[in-house]
C-alpha cells in the first residue's frame, strides 16, 4: 500500500496539534502561561470536562514587604564571643529568598488588631492580646509615664510594639494572613470560572451545566468576586516570624558588598552596615549614629545639644538608614523575636539548606537540667536578635543571639514578620 500520498495530511495534522500543545508562537508553558490547553492531554482548561487553571501573575503584593534575594552566605558571630556562649559559630548555609516586614510592626499596627480582636472575637482573646505594658515598670525608675501612655498616645504610634509575648506575635501573625487576604478576596474577580456550554441551535442544550461554578470557585466577596484559594494564586502565603537563619541573612545585607559576577563574599559585616564602626561614614550624615542602642553605663542618648542616637527609649521605626536590603531597624531600636527554640548548639546541629530549629532534635530538652536550676533550657525558648535601645553596641551584631520563654514580654523586644516566596527561586 503507497501510503506517500497521506503523509503531507498526517505530518500537517501533527505539526498542528504540536503547536496547539506546546504553544509554537509563545515558547513553553509557565506559571503565568500555562496556555489554553493541556500539554500532558490536549484537553482544554476551564471547560466542563477540563481543570480550572486560573490567571496568575504572581505572587500579590504583600503590604509592608520587601523583597529579600536569597544565596549562599556565612552565618555566625564575627565578633569576639564576651559573654562566652559559643553557640553560634559561622558555618557556610543558603537562604531561599522571602519577604520581610521593611520595619517593626509598630503601636499602631497593634492597635489595629486590637479593634479587628474586640469585634471579631471572644473577650477572653482579646484580654490574651494586650501587650503587658507594665514592662516598663521599675521599681527603681520612673518610667510610669510609659506604662499608660507608650501603647496607645497617638504620638507613639510609629514606635515598635513591645511588651508581646513570641506566643502573641504568632497570633498576630496569624490574624495579619487573615485579614490581607480577606482584603483581597473582597478585590479580586473570578477570571478562571468555567466557560458556558453554548446551546445548540434549534432545541435544548440538555441544561445550562456551564452556569454552575466550578468546585472551589464559589463567591468570597459577592458575584463575580473569586474564591481565595491556593489553587487560583490569589492569596498571600502566611505571614510568620522569620526563621533565625532569615533574620540573620537579612541583616547581614551582604547584597551590598558584592561585585556583579563575582561568587566570593570577600567581605563580612559586624554590623547591618559597612565599617567596625556604629556611626555613618558617609556623606552628610558622617558622624550620626546607625542605630539606636546604649553607648554605655548610664548613656542612652547622649547629651544634651549633642545628642548620638537621639532616643531615652525606643525610636521612629523608620528612624536611622536602612540597610542594603531596605529593611529598617535590624540593629537596635528593640530585639526581635524569631521562630526557633534556643539550643547552644544550633550551629552544628543543622540543615544547610534554610536551617531552622522547631524543637529539641538531636539536643533534647531532657538533657538541660530545668527541673533542677541548672539549666534554663527547653523546648518553650525562644531565640530573639537584634540589640535594642538598652543593649550595648555588642548586641547589635546580626549573628549575636539570646532566648527567652515564649510566654515572656520585655520593653526591648518585638518583632517582624516574614514570608516566604513561592513559584519562584529569584
Amino acid at each position: 500500500m503507497n501510503l506517500s500520498k497521506y503523509l503531507p495530511k498526517y505530518i500537517g495534522m501533527a505539526v498542528v496539534g504540536a503547536c496547539a500543545l506546546s504553544a509554537c508562537k509563545s515558547g513553553p508553558p509557565s506559571a503565568q502561561k500555562p496556555g489554553k490547553y493541556s500539554s500532558t492531554t490536549g484537553i482544554e482548561y476551564n471547560t466542563e470536562e477540563g481543570m480550572k487553571v486560573a490567571d496568575y501573575q504572581g505572587i500579590p503584593e504583600g503590604p509592608g514587604l520587601v523583597f529579600i534575594e536569597g544565596g549562599r552566605t556565612v552565618l555566625g558571630s564575627g565578633e569576639e564571643d564576651v559573654a562566652m556562649t559559643h553557640d553560634n559559630l559561622e558555618r557556610t548555609v543558603t537562604v531561599a529568598s522571602f519577604y520581610m516586614d521593611e520595619a517593626e510592626v509598630a503601636n499602631i499596627h497593634w492597635l489595629e488588631y486590637l479593634h479587628y480582636v474586640r469585634k471579631d472575637s471572644s473577650e477572653e482573646f482579646y484580654q490574651s492580646a494586650l501587650p503587658d505594658t507594665t514592662v516598663w515598670a521599675r521599681d527603681l525608675s520612673f518610667n510610669d509615664p510609659y506604662v499608660d501612655y507608650y501603647l496607645r498616645y497617638p504620638g507613639f504610634r510609629f514606635f515598635p510594639v513591645v511588651g508581646v509575648s513570641w506566643l502573641q506575635a504568632n497570633d498576630f501573625c496569624t490574624w495579619r494572613t487573615a485579614k490581607v487576604n480577606e482584603n483581597l478576596a473582597g478585590s479580586a474577580e473570578d477570571t478562571s470560572a468555567p466557560k458556558k456550554k453554548k446551546k445548540k441551535k434549534g432545541g435544548d442544550d440538555g441544561g445550562d451545566a456551564g452556569d454552575a461554578g466550578a468546585e472551589g470557585t464559589a463567591d468570597a466577596g459577592g458575584e463575580g468576586k473569586a474564591k481565595i484559594s491556593i489553587e487560583n494564586g490569589n492569596t498571600l502565603p502566611n505571614y510568620r516570624l522569620p526563621t533565625e537563619a532569615e533574620w540573620e541573612y537579612a541583616a547581614q545585607a551582604m547584597i551590598g558588598t558584592q561585585e556583579v559576577g563575582n561568587e566570593n563574599q570577600e567581605n563580612k559585616r559586624v554590623y547591618p552596615w559597612d565599617g567596625r564602626q556604629v556611626r555613618n561614614s558617609y556623606g552628610k550624615k558622617m558622624g550620626q549614629f546607625m542605630a539606636n542602642f546604649k553607648r554605655g553605663r548610664g548613656d542612652y542618648a547622649g547629651i544634651a545639644g549633642s545628642l548620638n542616637d537621639g532616643a531615652m527609649i525606643t525610636e521612629y521605626v523608620y528612624a536611622y538608614p536602612p540597610n542594603d536590603y531596605g529593611l529598617y531597624n535590624m540593629a537596635g531600636n528593640v530585639n526581635e523575636w524569631v521562630q526557633d527554640v534556643y539550643r547552644p548548639l544550633s550551629f552544628e546541629d543543622m540543615e544547610d539548606l534554610n536551617p531552622f530549629r522547631r524543637n529539641g532534635v538531636l539536643d533534647e530538652e531532657s538533657k538541660y537540667d530545668k527541673k533542677g536550676y541548672q539549666s534554663l533550657i527547653d523546648d518553650k525558648v525562644r531565640v530573639y536578635k537584634g540589640g535594642s535601645w538598652k543593649d550595648v553596641a555588642y548586641w547589635l551584631s546580626p549573628g549575636t543571639r539570646r532566648f527567652m520563654t515564649q510566654d515572656s514580654a520585655t520593653a526591648s523586644i518585638g518583632f517582624r514578620c516574614a514570608m516566604i516566596n513561592p513559584g519562584s527561586n529569584k
